[in-house]
């Protein structure tokens, strides 16, 4: 028996961000990262219809890019003294990952990280609040989905937390917010997109219900990812790439994922690349390694209309000027050869145990995980 779970209310379209102005209750915590969401008005925005509902607002900012334990025990702590009944976070896929932790241990304070990363142990929420998630890339799709991912900065390793609690209650998805995405970050929310809604589709955990949503989500992101990157101020690609990413999140949210988002954890985690820039370099190597166990290869490429999807995939990541190797990719330490070599056994074994492992289509060790490290990094084709 398979499980489909989706937030409540899906709200999207231009100017979806006022559905902010129907919610009741007295008062409302902002997560955000704060710089990007203050510079175009949208945090000042989203307090302003909160307030204009007889809210009292609060805002907790300065979320980073990977999201830290320390900034989630900040947030926890900012929360039990606030007591908010709704929880509004805004922005990237940072600060709503870490608005569903800090949720969770403001309801219950007793609990360890560590509790947490036990999916079956989850406590139950919404005791104290409710939570909203408004994107503002086109890309994490943690708006839709059960997944929060936390980084343990001493011992460089993401954490995956998972539970349908953390599901959240509403996705306001307004394209007007990721109109303002620089045109790297178009790139890499875009390809995460493509990561997403490709492993779910390839996944042991898919359902007819995950491949509608990924198939088509897909075919959005080859049609109107390069229009975003180019055209930034074409509301129609905007629009039609965010409801893409709420797709493929749906999907993998049942579905679950495979070794391209296990491998670009874990190298994430010790090297700092970005999430979407490592799915989209992994991304055609990780496919080319899986179709030896699944037909879902074939079937994309068919309704796609083309004869090789993982050629496809670097010829979309040129487009968007995107590396095809690790080696190539610029401000991470990844030039360094050696560096790399050092930590890959490490990396490959910590990878073997992603959660995102267990339904990758083709089984693997931490052996294999290494070779295809090895080939993304040198840009080499896998024919075995």
């Amino acid at each position: 028996m398979q499980n489909f779970k989706i937030p409540g209310d899906i709200v999207f379209g231009e100017n979806a961000l006022s559905h902010l102005t129907t919610l009741k209750g007295n008062k409302a915590m902002i997560v955000t990262g704060g710089s990007s969401m203050k510079k175009f008005g949208f945090l000042d925005q989203a307090r302003k219809y909160l307030e204009d509902s007889d809210f009292t607002v609060e805002i907790f900012d300065g979320v980073e890019e990977n999201p830290s334990v320390e900034t989630i025990l900040k947030g926890k702590e900012a929360m039990l003294q606030f007591e908010p009944d709704w929880i509004i976070a805004i922005g990237g896929g940072s600060p709503m990952d870490a608005a569903k932790i800090m949720w969770a241990m403001y309801e219950h304070p007793e609990v360890t990280f560590e509790y947490l990363g036990y999916g079956e142990n989850f406590p139950k929420l919404r005791n104290k609040a409710r939570l909203v998630c408004i994107p503002s890339t086109s890309g994490t799709a943690s708006e839709i989905t059960s997944t929060g991912v936390v980084t343990d900065t001493k011992n460089h390793v993401k954490y995956p937390i998972s539970s349908p609690e953390i599901v959240p209650d509403i996705a306001i998805i307004d394209p007007i917010l990721p109109s303002k995405m620089p045109k790297h970050i178009t790139a890499n929310t875009g390809m995460d997109v493509l990561t997403h809604a490709s492993e779910a589709i390839t996944s042991t955990g898919a359902s007819d219900y995950t491949d509608a949503l990924a198939i088509q989500a897909i075919k959005l992101v080859f049609k109107y990812l390069p229009i975003a990157y180019n055209e930034p101020d074409n509301i129609e690609a905007r629009e039609k790439m965010h409801n893409a990413s709420a797709m493929a999140g749906m999907a993998f949210a049942s579905a679950s994922l495979g070794i391209s988002h296990s491998l670009a954890h874990k190298i994430g985690g010790m090297f700092g690349i970005t999430h979407g820039l490592a799915n989209a370099i992994l991304l055609p190597y990780v496919t080319q390694f899986n179709r030896k166990s699944t037909d879902k290869v074939d079937w994309i490429e068919r309704e796609l209309g083309i004869e090789d999807f993982p050629n496809a995939i670097k010829e979309l990541n040129k487009k968007l000027n995107i590396p095809l190797s690790f080696k190539d990719t610029e401000g991470f330490g990844l030039e360094d050869n050696k560096k790399f070599y050092e930590e890959l056994k490490n990396m490959s074994v910590n990878a073997q145990d992603d959660p995102c492992t267990l339904t990758n289509p083709r089984e693997t060790n931490p052996e294999i995980l290494a070779l295809i490290y090895k080939h993304a990094y040198n840009g080499e084709d896998i024919t075995e």
